[in-house]
């Protein structure tokens, strides 16, 4: 059944308009407040993955991290490098979280990051994807510092291109957090975005990323601006290097708020491409 279902998901993405390169192309000028800098972006991007060809993700972008310790929001799948959980195939990446038993935990999932292989300071940062609403489901596509150069969570910060959580369906949210600015405070700064058809049709989920400010948007839509305050790391930490996260998490503090519909699994998130164009002129 469950090959059944990821068919019909592939022929449901083969109808869909795919937009080209040029059209994400980032060579537009971000506007800013008056006498601000107005920053620009290179039309090419620096780092990509457009998920050619069949097998496992491409190991020279991307690795695992792998178990099931709840990840810091007590969440109920066991992450594994296994192509069960994470393959390339028909130009997508998809990460399938499945009700199977891992040691005490009865979901699997996978979590891909570019840490080492994928490091960035400033830039714009877009991801293509099409995302699970299962109840329980709760995908992400975001970032985490390389260095932690200020200190552990939430010191080095945290930005967060796209969350989901299935019980709040269509809602995507846009995040950043920071040792001042962060959810176990309730002082998060996030914008959310009812978006429409969110597990029927591919989105375009991005961060702009400057010296100045961090805005984050949804199919070129601005959704959600946070800007450096210049009172230092505690609520900028966002000029170091920072790498690329994509997981499919089950349950969880927030995830999990009103349980898991296990009759849905399998469940999966699809990625058509990540690329990442450069900031001109960034310092250096």
């Amino acid at each position: 059944m469950a090959t059944i279902r990821m068919t019909l998901a592939r022929a449901a993405c083969a109808m869909l308009l795919v937009f080209p390169l040029a059209a994400a192309a980032a060579a537009a000028q971000e506007p800013d407040a008056a006498g601000a800098r107005q920053w620009r972006f290179g039309s090419t991007p620096v780092w990509q993955d457009e998920f050619e060809g069949e097998g496992p993700p491409d190991p020279a972008r991307w690795s695992f991290d792998i178990g099931g310790h709840g990840w810091g929001n007590n969440e109920l799948q066991y992450y594994t490098d296994q192509l069960a959980n994470a393959f390339v195939a028909d130009g997508l990446l998809t990460i399938v979280a499945r009700k199977q038993r891992a040691g005490k935990l009865r979901y699997t999932s996978a979590r891909l990051v570019s840490r080492g292989k994928g490091d960035f300071r400033y830039g714009r940062i877009e991801f293509r994807a099409r995302l699970p609403v299962a109840r329980g489901s709760w995908p992400a596509l975001w970032m985490l510092p390389t260095d932690n150069k200020y200190g552990n969570w939430p010191r080095s910060g945290e930005i967060d291109v796209m969350e989901h959580v299935g019980f709040d369906r269509g809602v995507v949210h846009q995040t950043v957090h920071t040792q001042a600015y962060n959810h176990t405070k309730g002082t998060q700064r996030a914008a959310q975005k009812r978006v429409e058809e969110v597990d029927t049709r591919f989105h375009r989920y991005r961060v702009d990323w400057t010296p100045d400010y961090i805005h984050g948007y949804i199919d070129d839509e601005k959704v959600f601006e946070f800007a450096n305050e210049g009172t230092g790391p505690d609520a900028w930490p966002f000029d170091q290097r920072f790498h690329l996260v994509m997981n499919l998490a089950v349950g969880g503090n927030w995830g999990g708020v009103q349980g898991v519909d296990d009759a849905a699994f399998p469940i999966w998130l699809e990625v058509d491409y990540v690329r990442v164009y450069p900031l001109e002129d960034a310092p250096q």
